[in-house]
């Protein structure tokens, strides 16, 4: 199991949000996200990524869900990394399942390539989840989402963002990840904003909307 953050811990809970962060940063990166939400009935689980040499970086050691060759839309991608990490998130769901939260009420969310990594898992996982938060992020391994996807998530809500002046993931590539979810019959709620590689008070503000529609209290 990865080492994780865990905020409104308290057994109370009825909720869950798994929230992975994006390269190189950690399960920390989104907690003051975490408390501006104010969703204290919602009990956030923010896990570390595993350290592993990054392509992309010259091979540098950071925390990654899982290695990057390069972020143009031919790059290569990295199959086996990705399902590897799918199958660690997936006994994370399940484990809060077996704590007694019914996986309806279980919400995956990730930020870049943790919004990559939560769109992946959930779109193939086998129990109804309660949606998805994808922030400045796209679909990886796309071209296998109609043959693997798994029809228990068919419903699943998607809630995408992205920044216009984003110059790490475009916003042509989220656009792109955003047509095969809805060709492959995804509802996805699109929103932008003027901002980054990065998140932003108006954004924040609407993802606590979304959460308060999907996860009443």
């Amino acid at each position: 199991m990865l080492e994780n953050i865990t905020v409104n811990a308290n057994g109370h809970q009825q909720s869950c949000i798994i929230w992975l962060h994006g390269l190189g940063a950690d399960g920390h990166d989104f907690e003051p996200v975490v408390q501006m939400l104010n969703l204290p009935n919602i009990k956030f689980i923010l896990p570390h990524a595993p350290y592993r040499p990054v392509t992309l970086n010259n091979g540098y050691e950071m925390r990654a869900w899982y290695d990057i060759f390069g972020l143009q839309s031919e790059s290569q991608q990295d199959e086996a990394g990705i399902n590897s990490m799918q199958t660690t998130i997936n006994a994370m769901i399940e484990a809060e399942i077996a704590r007694g939260i019914p996986s309806q009420r279980i919400l995956l969310a990730g930020f870049s390539q943790g919004g990559a990594m939560a769109l992946h898992t959930a779109t193939r996982f086998d129990h109804p989840l309660a949606g998805v938060l994808a922030l400045s992020t796209y679909l990886p391994l796309k071209n296998q989402l109609k043959e693997k996807q798994h029809p228990a998530n068919k419903p699943l809500p998607i809630w995408m963002a992205h920044g216009r002046q984003d110059s790490v993931i475009t916003l042509a590539t989220s656009q792109s990840s955003q047509q095969t979810l809805e060709a492959a019959g995804y509802a996805v709620e699109w929103h932008e904003y003027d901002m980054p590689h990065s998140v932003c008070e108006a954004e924040i503000d609407d993802i606590r909307q979304f959460l308060l529609r999907v996860l009443p209290a």
